[in-house]
């Protein structure tokens, strides 16, 4: 990962503030446009002016419509990838989705949710090594994720509002690829019977919260997916879609990572 110097910092954060735009910035001191957007988000955070502050578009606060196919799809990311936070110099929360840069369809995918659950508010990416976080501010952030706390999400416990179940119930492959796209993949895996070698796909999901894990399952089992428990050194993190019926249902709804 590459790193700025301040002075390089401080330069982007003068053309901003003189009002040149993002890209002309990272062109000139030849710094990723993303990064120079998560400088000017914070910034302005300090300075109490940051974007959407003071807008009333929470779906809890403010009764206004939810897209809830595109959150299911992020609640998915978010439990597997997704991490909210506040530092003591901002005035907002803030939501980072971290995706690896082999899959720059999944990273596409993420931000396209993260601008229609908040089309109010400005989306940027930030390089770091071998992946990118896709993020978003806002002050509502806890309100539609109350999942959010201190510590580890395999530390606490994690269960859904009533609400967020009845958009899981209504929007459940949403859900599930946002799992798979986060925590989980497609694979091929093999056997070997009477000598010969069998290849056959398999949809694998890894983690380590039996919370999370649990989420899954329930809604594979509510789709009609079958699934198996796979243990890891003795702790079933993991959990397999390996029946071919089962396999085909997550291929028209899930597919492969891209």
């Amino acid at each position: 990962m590459h790193l700025h110097t301040l002075e390089v910092r401080q330069t982007a954060l003068s053309l901003l503030r003189s009002g040149v735009k993002n890209a002309e910035v990272a062109r000139r001191l030849d710094v990723p446009v993303g990064t120079i957007g998560y400088w000017k988000h914070l910034d302005r955070a300090k300075r109490g002016e940051c974007p959407g502050r003071g807008v009333r578009d929470c779906s809890r606060c403010h009764d206004v419509p939810l897209d809830r196919a595109a959150y299911a799809y992020l609640l998915g990311l978010y439990l597997g990838d997704g991490h909210i936070s506040k530092y003591s110099g901002h005035r907002t929360y803030s939501l980072m989705i971290t995706l690896d840069d082999n899959w720059p369809g999944i990273q596409d995918e993420a931000e396209a949710a993260l601008r229609k659950v908040f089309p109010e508010h400005a989306t940027c990416r930030v390089r770091v090594k071998g992946a990118h976080n896709i993020k978003v501010y806002s002050n509502h952030l806890p309100c539609l994720f109350p999942q959010h706390g201190p510590g580890r999400k395999h530390e606490r416990l994690i269960a859904l509002e009533p609400w967020q179940q009845e958009i899981i119930d209504l929007h459940p492959w949403p859900f599930v690829r946002g799992l798979i796209h986060s925590d989980g993949c497609r694979i091929t895996n093999w056997t070997v019977r009477n000598g010969k070698r069998y290849e056959y796909p398999r949809y694998w999901f890894t983690n380590v919260s039996d919370d999370i894990r649990k989420l899954l399952t329930d809604t594979l089992d509510q789709l009609g997916v079958a699934w198996t428990n796979c243990t890891r050194h003795g702790k079933p993190y993991n959990v397999s879609v390996a029946r071919k019926a089962s396999v085909a249902l997550m291929d028209a709804h899930v597919g492969p990572k891209y």
